[in-house]
């Protein structure tokens, strides 16, 4: 109920404030399990990511462990779904939860380059979604934002088709590169 009310009030926002422009709404799934990988250049990417599913469909995002130190920020994140990674580093807790959402039939919201960027292009990815991706065998659907620089534009939201892979044994170091490449393509495309 809380995230639906959330929701509707940044669907509302971002549809007054910067007319929505959504490209490839055919390419979403009507339900999870799937892993949503976005650039990252605003700190309202993740309201915005969350307002393409539908009210019904939650989406839990991963986001940097400082967030949720923040005084109401972190309170509030937490209540919508979100949860804590350390940044720059092999966080297996993190890993575990999104595993866990997903095993659950959830939508998984990541921004692989662990950061914002700030000059609208798209940085070097970690090897953080590519693991989940592969470790969860569930797909990857890639999302380009793009932000005007002014109010009162449209905001570009490109949807690509979902990504699927496949991959038997153990998960190496080389297989993590090409798929987190992969997935870097896929974004650039849509940008």
């Amino acid at each position: 109920m809380f995230y639906r009310f959330v929701r509707g009030l940044f669907y509302l926002y971002f549809k007054c404030m910067y007319l929505l422009k959504f490209n490839g709404l055919e390419n979403l799934p009507p339900q999870g399990p799937f892993i949503i990988c976005a650039n990252h250049t605003s700190w309202f990417d993740p309201p915005l990511v969350g307002c393409l599913l539908p009210s019904r469909n939650r989406v839990s995002f991963m986001a940097k462990e400082e967030l949720f130190n923040i005084f109401i920020l972190g309170t509030l994140i937490k209540k919508l779904g979100a949860f804590p990674v350390k940044r720059n580093t092999a966080d297996k807790s993190a890993i575990r939860r999104a595993m866990q959402v997903l095993d659950e039939g959830g939508v998984l919201g990541l921004f692989p380059e662990g950061t914002r960027s700030h000059t609208g292009e798209l940085g070097e990815l970690h090897h953080g979604a590519a693991l989940i991706a592969l470790k969860s065998k569930k797909p990857v659907l890639p999302v380009a934002i793009k932000w005007p620089e002014k109010i009162l534009r449209p905001v570009e939201v490109k949807i690509g088709p979902l990504i699927y892979f496949e991959e038997e044994g153990k998960i190496k170091g080389k297989v993590l590169e090409t798929v987190s490449l992969q997935i870097t393509e896929e974004i650039k495309k849509l940008l």
